[in-house]
């Protein structure tokens, strides 16, 4: 079995020579060593198989995936996850992408080529504990305790989420092969089946209740999806049939098996999907793997010793990949597994027996075996009649010499251990080292031995490892003892290089007993090295040139093409003697040649060495090139053994005695019991000198290493000098700058409190300033109180005011009211005196009309042509009339329009002329304020003691101001009163002068009038604007206390006086133009 280390590369081989499968099946062992630790391997947790079955991934708890590829013989580092894994899943639709669980919970998407993340999947809040993918490749499921979630590998987006309750827990969901089914099982050991497109539940296979409960834990489907495999704490397998959902039968594993870890089939080709063989992985490590049909055991994998914690099978059925409970991985060979199994009819029980199979072996060869009595047993001879007849032959009475030296201790005898070498090629291994030690007449001198090993290790072989480094200590420390016991034997083995390579495969057999290595090897070297230090420290070349004429005389051609390549026996003979093979042969070739070896004369360790070279033959015929050789002997080749063992025999035979090697070596001798024998064939001078030069360098190093200490110390102590003076000269360096810090400290303390200081001083200030403030504030806060109580008594005398202007507004609107009633009394007057003057004329002329047609009539034809010459003076005397009229009307109209709007401005002058009086005392009375509060505030300032003798003084002038209020309130009332009798004589004149306007209408009616059309003012219009602008603006303008509605009143009443008198006026113009407006023909006439 070969072991591949992988280390930390990230790229190589498998193996590096064809691999030969063991007797269990092994192809090779893959383990991973940590950097810088040899003896630590780093553990794999998962492997998974891709699609063709000759790659698969493997993930260690450190976070690196390996892509192993078994056909190619190549492995890669795929990623570093930098965390565990806890599934792997390689058989996606996108051949190079695999989906692997890490501990975080989550699902990564890695491709194998560009080593790129394709997608990250969350959603699990538990250990992904198994992926399951689909047969197409587009959908997996991902299960953990508490959910199982269903993925599209497309979009690399979660479809659907399977929850439960944690008293039930998920246990494995996955998909069936070759349908669209998914099974769930749990952890109450209820099994449901799902349509995985809609989800809905298909059905649930019945648990037999009568049976104990498995709780399944691990579970297998054939690959055409219709057979079903259930297992758990139980050596108990539940086979079903998904077809039928009907349990077909229960299989019962050995009594060994509690638990059952992993179910998986083994594929079959031939088998058309209904997979026969199931691979079960119990608790103790083993997978076995039975024949479900024939409930019959095939093959197993694994041991005690051993165990296999998980397992893969590749699809194509031709490996089997195991994660040891090391952390190794081996990969199996099924081929190698099922080659020797024969099939026998299918048994009646179905009940899988635990039988060894080395029992079931030797029952079976039990017919084939011979018993051997004491006697010598010859070999089965066939008679005519074809019956067999054994003879036996008794032992003589008296032995003979020669049967003395054949006899071995513990009862063994050479010749007869001889002949079933002859007969089987090997010793059988259980017994193998009990042979050799017969064989070798191991005297076994323990006090010896340990008066060797009390000298300690040899200074030859204190630095070992680095010259031979292996992997296991315990073996590196045997080898250095063993070898150091060697030397302190003889002294040349401590001086011999090559005695490592020599002793290391006899210390890898006994590394458990070093007694018993150290003697075998010492018999080595006594009996099978002879003559090999003749010429120390050169090879033997009195041995090489046995072997070369051995060589000439069986094949010369071969040694031709040997010499002709330059090619010496040192080159092709003493790397085989050297390493006694162990470089060029496997560990079972090397014990089979070493059985042989042990059992013949010394010479045949030398025939060996020839027979090896004549059975490799035609390839050296090939190498040309001195590299070649030597790569060819020290490396494993395609060798046949057994070919090369019986070669050895013949050449063993056929060799002539004169080239014999036999001649040359004595026969073989043991040990001496109690003491070990001199061993001195060697040049003594030479290895004494080279042990005195080796001494004499080991003390001239010791010199210089005790210098080199002494110079150390020196230097150390001149670095400890030069370090406590830095160190000294820091640390005073720190007290002045801690000093200096200090110093800088208490600087900063002293500005920091002059700083307070100076905040605490502004922060002083700041209160007194607010202080200050606070009591002007409070100052003006009362001063403020003060004014809005003045300013509200002020409001309140203004409102006041303002309901008494209200008031007199109101009464004010009352009597413009009755004005305006009696203005429109007087022009409905006026209109009714115009229709009346309108009714008068437009008679008078009817009668002036009737009397002018009359005279005219008579005058008529008396007056005809004066009449024209009249009747054109008189048209132009009336238009000159009439213009004159209209010009004297016009020019009258527009004098009283003059005279009215002279009045009107002359009334708004006085308007603005007391509006302005009234202005002056307003602002009088607020300068006098101004002044009178600046002089309160100024005495408040300067002496608040005046304040009462103020507020005295104030009242003093406030009862002033009310007599002064008070008398003007009695001037005003006499005023109005004053106002009032004269509007009763305006009253009195006002009846008097309407009356006298009724007679003159009277005696206006006698007259003839005359058309006053266009004439008449409107009387409404000239007293009502100036009117309405007075009173607004004496009511708007003036706010003085002193205002008077009599007075108002006495204004209105005496406008309205100035309108009747231009009514008098008007009226009296009309009847002056009435009168004048008769003809002066008409006048003579009358």
């Amino acid at each position: 079995m070969q072991t591949t280390d992988i280390g930390t590369k990230e790229t190589g081989k498998i193996w590096h020579r064809k691999p030969t499968p063991s007797n269990d099946g092994v192809l090779v062992n893959l383990i991973r060593s940590a950097a810088g630790y040899h003896s630590k391997t780093v553990r794999f947790l998962h492997v998974a198989f891709d699609t063709t079955g000759d790659t698969f991934l493997a993930g260690d708890h450190h976070g690196n995936l390996y892509g192993f590829d078994i056909s190619r013989n190549r492995f890669t580092l795929v990623q570093k996850t930098g965390q565990a894994c806890t599934a792997l899943a390689f058989n996606l639709r996108r051949k190079t992408e695999f989906l692997v669980a890490l501990a975080d919970y989550s699902i990564k998407c890695f491709d194998t080529d560009s080593k790129e993340l394709v997608s990250w999947m969350r959603g699990h809040e538990g250990a992904v504990s198994a992926i399951s993918v689909h047969g197409s490749g587009r959908y997996a499921i991902s299960t953990s305790t508490d959910t199982a979630q269903l993925w599209d590998l497309d979009t690399f987006q979660r479809k659907r989420k399977l929850n439960v309750r944690q008293s039930v827990g998920i246990q494995k969901v996955f998909f069936l092969p070759l349908s669209n089914t998914i099974l769930s099982c749990f952890k109450d050991g209820s099994i449901f089946a799902w349509e995985s497109d809609t989800l809905y539940c298909k059905y649930q296979l019945p648990v037999p209740e009568d049976g104990p409960r498995l709780h399944y834990k691990a579970f297998a489907v054939t690959r055409d999806g219709r057979n079903l495999v259930a297992g758990g704490k139980s050596n108990l397998l539940h086979l079903w049939c998904l077809d039928s959902k009907q349990l077909l039968r229960v299989i019962q594993m050995p009594p060994k098996v509690r638990t059952v870890r992993h179910l998986e089939f083994l594929p079959d080709s031939f088998d058309g999907g209904s997979s026969q063989v199931l691979g079960v992985l119990s608790q103790e490590g083993i997978m076995r793997f039975i024949n479900i049909q024939t409930c019959k055991l095939i093959f197993d994998i694994g041991t005690h010793d051993d165990g296999i914690s998980s397992a893969a099978i590749s699809p194509n059925g031709h490996h089997v990949v195991a994660v040891m409970e090391n952390g190794s991985l081996n990969i199996y060979s099924v081929q190698a597994l099922t080659q020797d199994i024969n099939k026998p009819p299918p048994p009646l029980v179905k009940v899988i027996s635990d039988m060894d199979r080395a029992t079931a072996a030797n029952q079976t060869l039990s017919g084939l075996k011979m018993k051997v009595k004491s006697g010598q047993v010859q070999r089965p001879v066939k008679s005519v009649a074809g019956k067999v007849q054994t003879r036996v032959l008794r032992p003589p009475a008296h032995a003979s010499p020669e049967d003395k030296e054949n006899e071995l201790p513990e009862g063994l005898n050479k010749k007869r251990l001889q002949a079933l070498l002859k007969g089987f090629g090997e010793y059988p291994a259980k017994y193998r080292m009990f042979i050799w030690r017969s064989l070798l007449h191991l005297p076994e001198n323990h006090s010896a031995f340990s008066s060797l090993t009390d000298k300690g290790l040899h200074s030859a072989y204190l630095r070992l490892h680095d010259r031979y480094p292996i992997k296991s200590q315990k073996l590196q420390r045997v080898l250095q003892r063993v070898l150091s016991a060697l030397a302190h034997w003889s002294s040349i083995f401590g001086e011999t290089e090559y005695l490592p390579l020599v002793a290391f495969p006899f210390v890898k057999l006994f590394q458990n007993n070093q007694l018993i290595c150290f003697e075998v090897i010492a018999t080595v070297l006594m009996n099978w090295c002879q003559h090999w230090f003749e010429y120390f420290p050169n090879p033997p070349l009195n041995i090489l040139s046995m072997a070369e004429n051995v060589l000439a005389h069986h094949d010369k051609d071969l040694l031709q093409h040997l010499v002709n390549c330059e090619v010496t026996s040192q080159l092709y003979a003493w790397p085989l003697l050297e390493t006694f093979f162990s470089e060029v042969l496997t560990r079972e070739e090397w014990l089979k040649l070493f059985d042989n070896v042990f059992t013949n004369h010394p010479a045949f360790l030398l025939m060996s060495v020839v027979s090896y070279v004549i059975c490799c033959r035609a390839p050296l015929l090939q190498c040309t090139l001195k590299d070649d050789f030597e790569y060819f002997f020290h490396h494993r080749n395609n060798l046949d053994i057994n070919a090369m063992i019986k070669e050895t025999y013949r050449l063993m035979d056929s060799t002539p005695t004169e080239i014999h090697p036999r001649r040359m070596l004595s026969d073989f001798e043991p040990l001496t019991r109690g003491q070990y024998p001199v061993f001195n064939k060697y040049p003594t001078f030479i290895v004494e000198y080279q042990s005195q030069e080796r001494e004499k360098i080991r003390q001239q190093e010791i010199e210089y290493l005790r210098e080199r200490q002494m110079a150390q110390e020196l230097r150390s102590e001149a670095v400890r000098r030069q370090a406590e003076d830095e160190a000294w000269f820091r640390q005073q360096q720190l007290l002045q700058e801690a000093e200096e810090q200090r110093r800088r400290i208490l600087q900063e303390e002293e500005g920091k409190l002059a700083e307070q200081r100076v905040r605490l001083a502004a922060i002083k200030r700041e209160l007194k300033v607010k202080e200050l403030h606070l009591l002007d504030a409070a100052r003006s806060r009362f001063v403020k109180y003060q004014q809005d109580q003045k300013k509200m008594e002020l409001r309140r005398l203004d409102d006041e005011i303002d309901r008494k202007t209200s008031l007199r507004d109101q009464e004010t609107a009352i009597a413009l009211q009755d004005i305006e009633i009696r203005q429109m009394e007087l022009e409905a007057q006026r209109r009714l005196f115009e229709q009346q003057l309108l009714k008068e004329q437009e008679r008078v002329t009817q009668e002036v009309k009737a009397e002018v047609d009359s005279r005219h009539r008579k005058a008529e034809a008396e007056e005809h042509t004066f009449k024209k010459v009249l009747e054109r003076d008189m048209c132009h005397d009336l238009e000159t009339r009439k213009a004159l009229g209209g010009s004297w009307a016009e020019a009258d109209q527009l004098r009283m329009d003059a005279d009215w709007q002279a009045e009107v401005l002359r009334r708004l002058e006085q308007a603005d002329v007391e509006r302005e009086r009234c202005h002056q005392e307003l602002a009088h009375l607020t300068r006098e304020t101004h002044a009178k509060e600046e002089q309160l505030l100024q005495l408040m300032k300067e002496v608040e003691g005046k304040k009462w003798e103020d507020v005295v003084e104030r009242r003093a002038q406030l009862e002033e101001e009310r007599r002064a209020a008070a008398l003007a309130e009695a001037q005003r009332r006499a005023f109005l009163a004053a106002e009032a009798e004269e509007a009763e004589l305006h009253d009195e004149r006002l009846h008097r002068s309407l009356e006298e306007t009724h007679e003159r209408l009277g005696e206006l009616k006698v007259r003839s009038p005359c058309s006053t059309r266009g004439l008449l003012p409107k009387p409404d219009a000239v007293p009502t604007e100036p009117k309405n602008i007075c009173l607004n603006n004496l009511s708007s303008n003036d706010s003085s206390t002193h205002f008077s509605f009599d007075r108002g009143r006495s204004d209105l009443e005496s406008k309205e006086r100035q309108l009747m008198m231009e009514v008098r006026g008007l009226r009296q113009k009309l009847a002056a133009r009435a009168r004048n407006s008769v003809p002066p023909t008409y006048s003579s006439s009358s």
